[in-house]
């Protein structure tokens, strides 16, 4: 049996290779209405971007995705059924789009996350939440909640930077700053969110959700959401 050092460096090396950019969930076509806000000129600076970026950690998806992983860490760790958290992930999306976008990364996610041999995989099969799959998976190998919530939200934060930049509003070095700037409230909102549960979801990012739908009938379009 490893020691507990060399186990919490295996969970830590696990955590990065289903959070990297690499991991074939195909993330980087999707941009969850953020196309949109720079389409429409709601962002159209390193600083709009940053922003907008916040508030959603704050106050919008982010915040929602970070509470169901947490949800559904506990819940794999405690050994109790998935199904109708599952459920409840799938029905939160404000959109169409948004619903393909979720439940497309969370099915490549797990099917890619097989390759790590474990029962959870059983468990979360179908039309799965992202954040619900990274949840449960990151707990069945042990990884702490809180670990697994700052690197979703690293991550997600990310690849919002990567839509950015690929869309021309800002620079890679402008991303990396902002990325920079993003790392306190990343552990922060990690510390925060990690205890809370079902009833503290909540959105007040109506703009973003709005201009997630609005992208559905988008004329030109880069992103599939």
């Amino acid at each position: 049996m490893p020691s507990d050092g060399v186990a919490g460096r295996q969970a830590l090396l696990r955590l990065m290779a289903w959070l990297s950019p690499a991991f074939p969930v195909g993330g980087f076509s999707y941009s969850a209405g953020f196309e949109s806000a720079i389409v429409e000129d709601h962002v159209r600076d390193g600083d709009g971007v940053e922003a907008w970026l916040l508030t959603l950690l704050s106050a919008g998806g982010m915040r929602n995705d970070a509470i169901l992983l947490g949800e559904a860490h506990r819940l794999q760790s405690e050994g109790q059924p998935l199904e109708d958290l599952i459920s409840l992930a799938t029905a939160l999306a404000g959109s169409a789009e948004r619903h393909a976008e979720m439940t497309r990364l969370g099915e490549a996610f797990v099917q890619a996350a097989a390759a790590w041999p474990h029962p959870v995989i059983e468990r979360l099969q179908g039309p799965i939440a992202y954040s619900v799959a990274v949840g449960a998976v990151a707990a069945a190998h042990g990884v702490a909640k809180d670990d697994a919530i700052a690197a979703f939200l690293h991550a997600q934060i990310s690849q919002y930077i990567s839509v950015a930049i690929r869309l021309g509003v800002i620079g890679q070095s402008r991303g990396v700053a902002i990325l920079a700037v993003a790392e306190q409230p990343i552990l922060a909102a990690a510390t925060e969110l990690s205890p809370l549960g079902l009833d503290d979801l909540g959105s007040a990012t109506i703009i973003a959700e709005t201009l997630s739908m609005r992208h559905e009938t988008q004329y030109s379009r880069l992103f599939q959401s």
